[in-house]
């Protein structure tokens, strides 16, 4: 992956007839992968087509890593890297997710995270390892022409919140 720090978990899937089994959290198996989280809260969303969340993280002392997995639908997923003074700082990585490949994208603390929704009523689910904190909580503009990223082109107008739509540029945000 381009920012190394950012990982791609595949878990071994097992179909049968019945349909599949695969073991979403281990944590020895997550440890194989460099990832040492301790994950204290799970969140969940649902989202129309186009919906767009995001940018978001927390500073810290209540900074957060996500573990994020798709369980239905399918969403382009974007982490950008706000560690000031890294070498990948302000670099962004997207992928595509979605329940079929059961795969999970690990984000550290100190990334902003957003998606943006394929399917109609797709759901996400994600860990943190801080709980939710008001607070503490930012987020940078989603469409920051510094940072590029390349949002699908999926037909229909992106939504967003208003607070999402407010958050400042990668400029002027507070390091995560």
């Amino acid at each position: 992956m381009a920012i190394p720090e950012v990982v791609l978990v595949t878990p071994q899937v097992f179909p049968d007839p019945r349909g599949t089994f695969y073991e979403g959290y281990r944590r020895d198996a997550f440890a194989a992968h460099g990832i040492h989280a301790d994950f204290v809260q799970d969140n969940y969303n649902t989202s129309a087509k186009g919906v767009v969340r995001g940018l978001h993280y927390q500073i810290a002392p209540k900074a957060q890593a996500k573990l994020i997995r798709v369980l239905h639908g399918a969403i382009y997923d974007v982490a950008v890297d706000l560690r000031r003074g890294s070498m990948t700082f302000g670099r962004w990585v997207g992928m595509t997710l979605e329940p079929t490949a059961a795969k999970a994208l690990y984000i550290p603390a100190g990334f902003a995270h957003g998606f943006c929704a394929l399917e109609e009523g797709t759901t996400v689910m994600y860990k943190v390892t801080d709980f939710y904190s008001p607070a503490h909580e930012r987020g940078i503009r989603w469409d920051d022409p510094a940072l590029g990223i390349a949002w699908p082109t999926l037909g229909v107008p992106y939504q967003l919140s208003d607070r999402d739509r407010s958050y400042p540029l990668l400029k002027d945000a507070e390091p995560g």
